[in-house]
């Protein structure tokens, strides 16, 4: 395993035991909002500094963009940290969060780790070696029918000015599927998509550190992903398509008559 990517592991696994700690006391938390439709407990914050101490004490100069802390300068390599990717979920008891930490050089996404720590799935993956869950090899699946698809999205509830133009993708969209789902961790729609158990994938809005490493696994694993416009401004834009490489392509034309100019900037 890369070093960087040992790190990486190391620390997810410690905000992965502070989140699994409190599972069970959400009612004694305390819990501040963000903005609309968006929440930070303290274990969002305690556990993005156990992740920052660990990369710190490895890589003192290099730079973070993490969730609740913001932009820490630095040189060489930028961490992309998530400590609580679904923390909505989290709050309810919903069994759907993950841990996202990524690594990228010169605006090249390089490490990527997603930990889910209820199911205890660790999904990796380093720049040109491939993609792991739980250190095994995984690809993205092999289907190339949209009717055969499972798919996965998010409502733009924090943006509810892009609702109408998600409402009809995900019109046109649904009728071509087998079933589209939402369950609220955009980390790990994208590590589904990377593993196989998502054909595809697309949301509006989003912000880098939901969207970095699932990037990564699922470049490694085999598939694509891209803006609204086809390119590659993904962590500028908050807009992603995602699949494999059969979906991916019928995804962005679906989706593409729906774009506004908005969306597409």
């Amino acid at each position: 395993m890369h070093p960087m990517l040992n790190t990486a592991v190391k620390a997810a696994r410690q905000a992965g035991n502070i989140i699994m700690r409190h599972l069970d006391r959400i009612d004694q938390l305390t819990i501040e909002s963000k903005g609309r439709h968006d929440f930070v407990t303290e274990i969002d914050r305690n556990a993005e500094l156990a992740i920052i101490d660990t990369i710190r004490s490895a890589y003192p100069g290099h730079a973070i963009i993490a969730e609740e802390s913001g932009q820490q300068p630095g040189e060489d390599y930028e961490w992309i940290i998530d400590p609580l990717d679904g923390t909505t979920n989290f709050l309810h008891g919903f069994p759907q969060f993950a841990v996202s930490i990524c690594a990228r050089k010169n605006g090249v996404l390089d490490q990527a780790v997603i930990f889910d720590p209820v199911k205890n799935e660790l999904f990796t993956a380093s720049r040109g070696q491939g993609a792991q869950l739980n250190s095994r090899r995984m690809r993205v699946s092999t289907v190339s029918q949209m009717s055969n698809t499972l798919l996965a999205t998010g409502f733009p509830v924090r943006q509810p000015g892009h609702m109408d133009a998600w409402t009809k993708m995900f019109s046109t969209i649904l009728p071509r599927t087998s079933g589209i789902r939402r369950a609220g961790s955009a980390a790990l729609d994208l590590a589904y998509v990377a593993v196989g158990r998502f054909d595809g994938f697309w949301e509006i809005g989003l912000h880098s550190w939901d969207m970095a490493a699932g990037c990564l696994l699922i470049q490694e694993a085999g598939g694509m992903s891209g803006d609204f416009l086809g390119g590659q401004k993904i962590l500028e834009s908050g807009n992603i398509i995602a699949g494999n490489p059969e979906i991916y392509p019928q995804l962005l034309r679906l989706i593409g008559p729906h774009v506004t100019a908005e969306l597409s900037t």
